[in-house]
């Protein structure tokens, strides 16, 4: 088994990406909870048993096994309040590539929080962990968050037809990708 490292933490300007508190739970029921935010991602509307064993899991677990998701909470540093979480999964066969998703809650839509948070991010992965890929996979039809990671430079590098079964119905999704040449360029700039 590949080691583990120490808490994760990232700070931006407004927030804190750090790793779940069992505190996190009653927040982030409350968006999980929601079938908006349930609607474009690869999980159910949680209830609070299935939100409770989920914030206790990821409030242990540590970034930097390869092939696994790790969970973390965003918090508003103003008021301390979790108001979404960031997933990162190193990849199966390499730990210098990421995949990670964002998901704030509706309370706190349109504030510019996941785009600060995915800069924030990207920029600890790049920076500190020298990462050299991050990629993102996005329902077609997520206009929003499409509209994010492209506004963070993210690249749109394909268009998978049919991708994953949800619902009742096959969708597709779009990969956007980010390396850390594209990362170096844009701080150039």
């Amino acid at each position: 088994m590949e080691s583990q490292k120490p808490i994760f933490s990232v700070k931006t300007d407004r927030l804190h990406i750090r790793t779940m508190k069992t505190d996190d739970l009653e927040s982030f029921l409350n968006y999980r909870s929601n079938p908006e935010i349930a609607k474009f991602q690869l999980f159910d509307v949680m209830d609070s048993d299935r939100a409770q064993k989920f914030v206790e899991t990821y409030s242990q677990k540590r970034f930097g096994t390869l092939g696994e998701w790790v969970q973390y909470s965003i918090e508003n540093l103003e008021t301390r309040e979790m108001i979404g979480d960031c997933a990162i999964k190193l990849h199966a066969f390499d730990a210098r590539i990421a995949e990670i998703g964002i998901t704030i809650s509706p309370l706190h839509h349109k504030k510019g929080f996941a785009r600060e948070a995915l800069k924030g991010v990207i920029d600890f992965l790049f920076s500190e962990e020298n990462f050299h890929r991050i990629v993102a996979l996005v329902d077609t039809r997520n206009a929003a968050s499409i509209a994010m990671l492209e506004s963070c430079s993210f690249r749109l590098e394909g268009h998978f037809i049919g991708s994953y079964f949800e619902n009742g119905t096959w969708t597709d999704e779009f990969q956007y990708a980010m390396n850390r040449s594209d990362w170096q360029n844009l701080r150039n700039r």
